[in-house]
Parts: C-alpha cells; structure tokens; sequence
C-alpha cells in the first residue's frame, strides 16, 4: 500500500500531496522514501506553482516513527528526514501545509519547512521530543526563524501543545478556518486569487530570494544539529531510555546523564 497520494488540480499547476498511512500519517522510512520520489519527481515539472501537504482522515501526521528513533536507527532515520528538506528547499517550488488534527514532531517540522500554514480549528501542533528524551533538529532551526527565539523556545523545551488559534496568534500560521471543508474552499481560492496567475519559474526564484537567509541557515546548521543528535545525545542514557519507555508503555526513569 502507497503511503503518498498525489492530486494535480488547477490545470496541473498545483500537486496535492496526501499523506496517508491509514492511521496518523506517521512519517516512517517507507513513507519518507515516497516523498522523497515524489519530490524529486517535481525537478523536472516547470508548471508547478504550488506544493500542498496534507493528512488524509482527521489528522496531519503523528510525527516521525518513534521505532525509528531508537540508537541503532537514528542515524538513518534522521539522515533521510532531513534530506526531505533539503529538496524541498533545492525544488524551490512554493509550498503550503493543510493542517488539520494532531500535527506533531516530524509532521509539525515538515509544515515549517513550508512557505504558508493553514489550518482549521482541530488542529493541534507542537513538537512533544523533549517528552522522550530527545528533540526536533529542523525545527530547532526553522521554530525561531519563524516566530522568534523566545516562543520557539517555550515550545521545543516544554513540549506543549497549543491550538491553531494560538498558532496564528503567534504569527505561525497565515489563517485559520472552522473546519476542514472550509480549509479545504478557501485554499483553493486563496491558490486561484494569489498564486495561479504568476508564472511558475518566477515564483521559483522569488522563493529563493525570500528564503536565502532561511536556506542558508538550515544547510549550515541542520548537518551540525544532526551529528550532534547521533554521536552525543543518541549515547546519553534517558534519550534511550526515553524512546524505550514510551515504546513499552512506561514511565520513562530518568538518570539526568
């Protein structure tokens, strides 16, 4: 079973990329390896205008596989997670998540790395790594870029949760809607009144333009965040220990070490 769902719509100028597991969209390496095809797929499709993401059923994604996490995974795992965003940033092609439900950890990262957020009233975004003992390396970057340090602090070292009307209200998310269906109409109109009627290779340089600063940090940086993540965090006891618990259903116990 596919776990990636395309739909080209607008006279194939924009691609709706479905991400679909049947359950919460969970960003495992079967499902990272579509998207990576697909995105690559995209180098050679000069009529794109827009990328969209979005989760099928209630939810936008769970995060990244938290079994994929382990010590003998990390690695791997963590190497292919951020290879999505350097091709997302390398296609330059403008980008948008749908946000819809849970929309955590690696899912809430894979809608930062987008240039617009929106999301309807159910969602619920935040990046909970530091609950297992770990953290998020691309939002570590793209959180405070974003919002500024102070906010992007609070939420990757407390873990919290907040809801789409606090995402836009700390300058996150570009709109926010009643439900799904109503996202789902007013981004088809936003995409026919704002984006379809520039020329697709334009809207590429413009992004490469406005996102230089964003790119260049994130190239810099992310290989940096990532060593350190899988030769030094990855060898502490609670990181293991708290992807272990969570994996067996327990309490995590820490050692502060």
């Amino acid at each position: 079973m596919q776990k990636i769902k395309t739909v080209y719509t607008h006279n194939n100028s924009l691609a709706r990329v479905i991400l679909d597991d049947g359950k919460g969209n969970v960003l495992d390496s079967i499902m990272m390896g579509e998207l990576l095809e697909l995105l690559n797929s995209f180098k050679d499709n000069n009529n794109l205008k827009l990328i969209t993401f979005e989760g099928a059923g209630k939810h936008f994604s769970f995060g990244a596989s938290v079994e994929e996490h382990t010590k003998e995974k990390a690695a791997s795992m963590l190497k292919q997670f951020h290879n999505l965003f350097y091709t997302i940033i390398d296609l330059s092609i403008p980008t948008l998540a749908k946000i819809s439900g849970q929309c955590l950890g690696g899912g809430f990262e894979l809608a930062l790395i987008c240039n617009f957020m929106f999301a309807d009233k159910s969602a619920k975004l935040g990046l909970p790594e530091i609950v297992l003992g770990v953290l998020p390396p691309p939002a570590s970057i793209l959180l405070p870029l974003k919002i500024g340090p102070a906010k992007a602090e609070e939420l990757i070292l407390t873990g919290k949760i907040i809801s789409a009307d606090d995402g836009k209200n700390i300058g996150l998310l570009n709109d926010v809607f009643d439900d799904k269906e109503t996202l789902e109409t007013n981004i088809d109109e936003w995409f026919s009144n704002n984006m379809m009627n520039k020329s697709a290779s334009s809207l590429r340089y413009a992004v490469k333009a406005s996102r230089a600063n964003l790119n260049k940090v994130m190239k810099e940086m992310l290989p940096g965040i990532e060593e350190m993540y899988v030769t030094k965090l990855m060898e502490t006891n609670d990181a293991n220990e708290g992807i272990n618990s969570f994996l067996e259903k327990r309490k995590p116990e820490w050692k502060n070490c």
